[in-house]
Formats: structure tokens, sequence, C-alpha cells
């Protein structure tokens, strides 16, 4: 039997809640929400063997890809951001930048 679907509940002031954590929940997945103030950014850091789904909830800002010029995000966009890729979000832009981030780990296509 499949795994039952599960609601997920982002809500809250605090600036970071995780929301999956990966396995036994998942299979790999993590997600989470972030709430960066006007001047904050998420900290520079890589994806290594995974790709991320930013779905940008509430604000202004820029996702950062070293190498890349800076891509200005805001509410109702979302970000992909590919493996082996170092980034970082940055809110300049706006009072309060939210998203939900989804990670997963690569792996080969099935045919």
């Amino acid at each position: 039997m499949a795994d039952a679907p599960f609601v997920l509940s982002y809500q809250g002031e605090e600036p970071y809640i995780p929301l999956l954590e990966g396995p036994p929940t998942t299979r790999g997945m993590r997600s989470g929400r972030v709430a960066l103030a006007e001047g904050e950014e998420c900290g520079e850091h890589s994806t290594e063997a995974h790709e991320e789904t930013l779905v940008i909830l509430e604000g202004r800002g820029h996702a950062l890809a070293k190498g890349h010029d800076p891509v200005a995000i805001a509410a109702g966009q979302c970000v992909y951001v590919p493996p082996h890729t170092v980034h970082n979000v940055r809110n300049d832009a706006s009072p309060r930048l939210r998203y939900i981030y989804i990670v997963s780990p690569i792996g080969e296509a099935e045919a």
C-alpha cells in the first residue's frame, strides 16, 4: 500500500521552519519555510547532489548563484537551482521575503 498524503503547516513568525526532513517521512526530499527581513540573506551554500526549487510566497529579492548574474525574484514565482550550485537568497527589496524551499536528491532518470 502506498503512503498516505499529509498536510504541512508553514505558518508562524520564526525565520526558518523545517517542513520535511527526509527519511522516514520522505524518500530524501527536504523542505522548509524561510522568512528574511530586509537586508537579510539565507547564507551562501551548495545544493551538492540535490536539486532545489524555491516557491516565493511574499516580497521581492534576488537569487544569487556563483558565477552568474543575480536574478530578481518576487511573490508568485518559482526558482530552480540545479545540482552542484553555490547559491544564496537575499532580501534587498521588501520588508519581508518569505519562501518555501524543496530539496530532493538527484538520481538517474527512470525510463
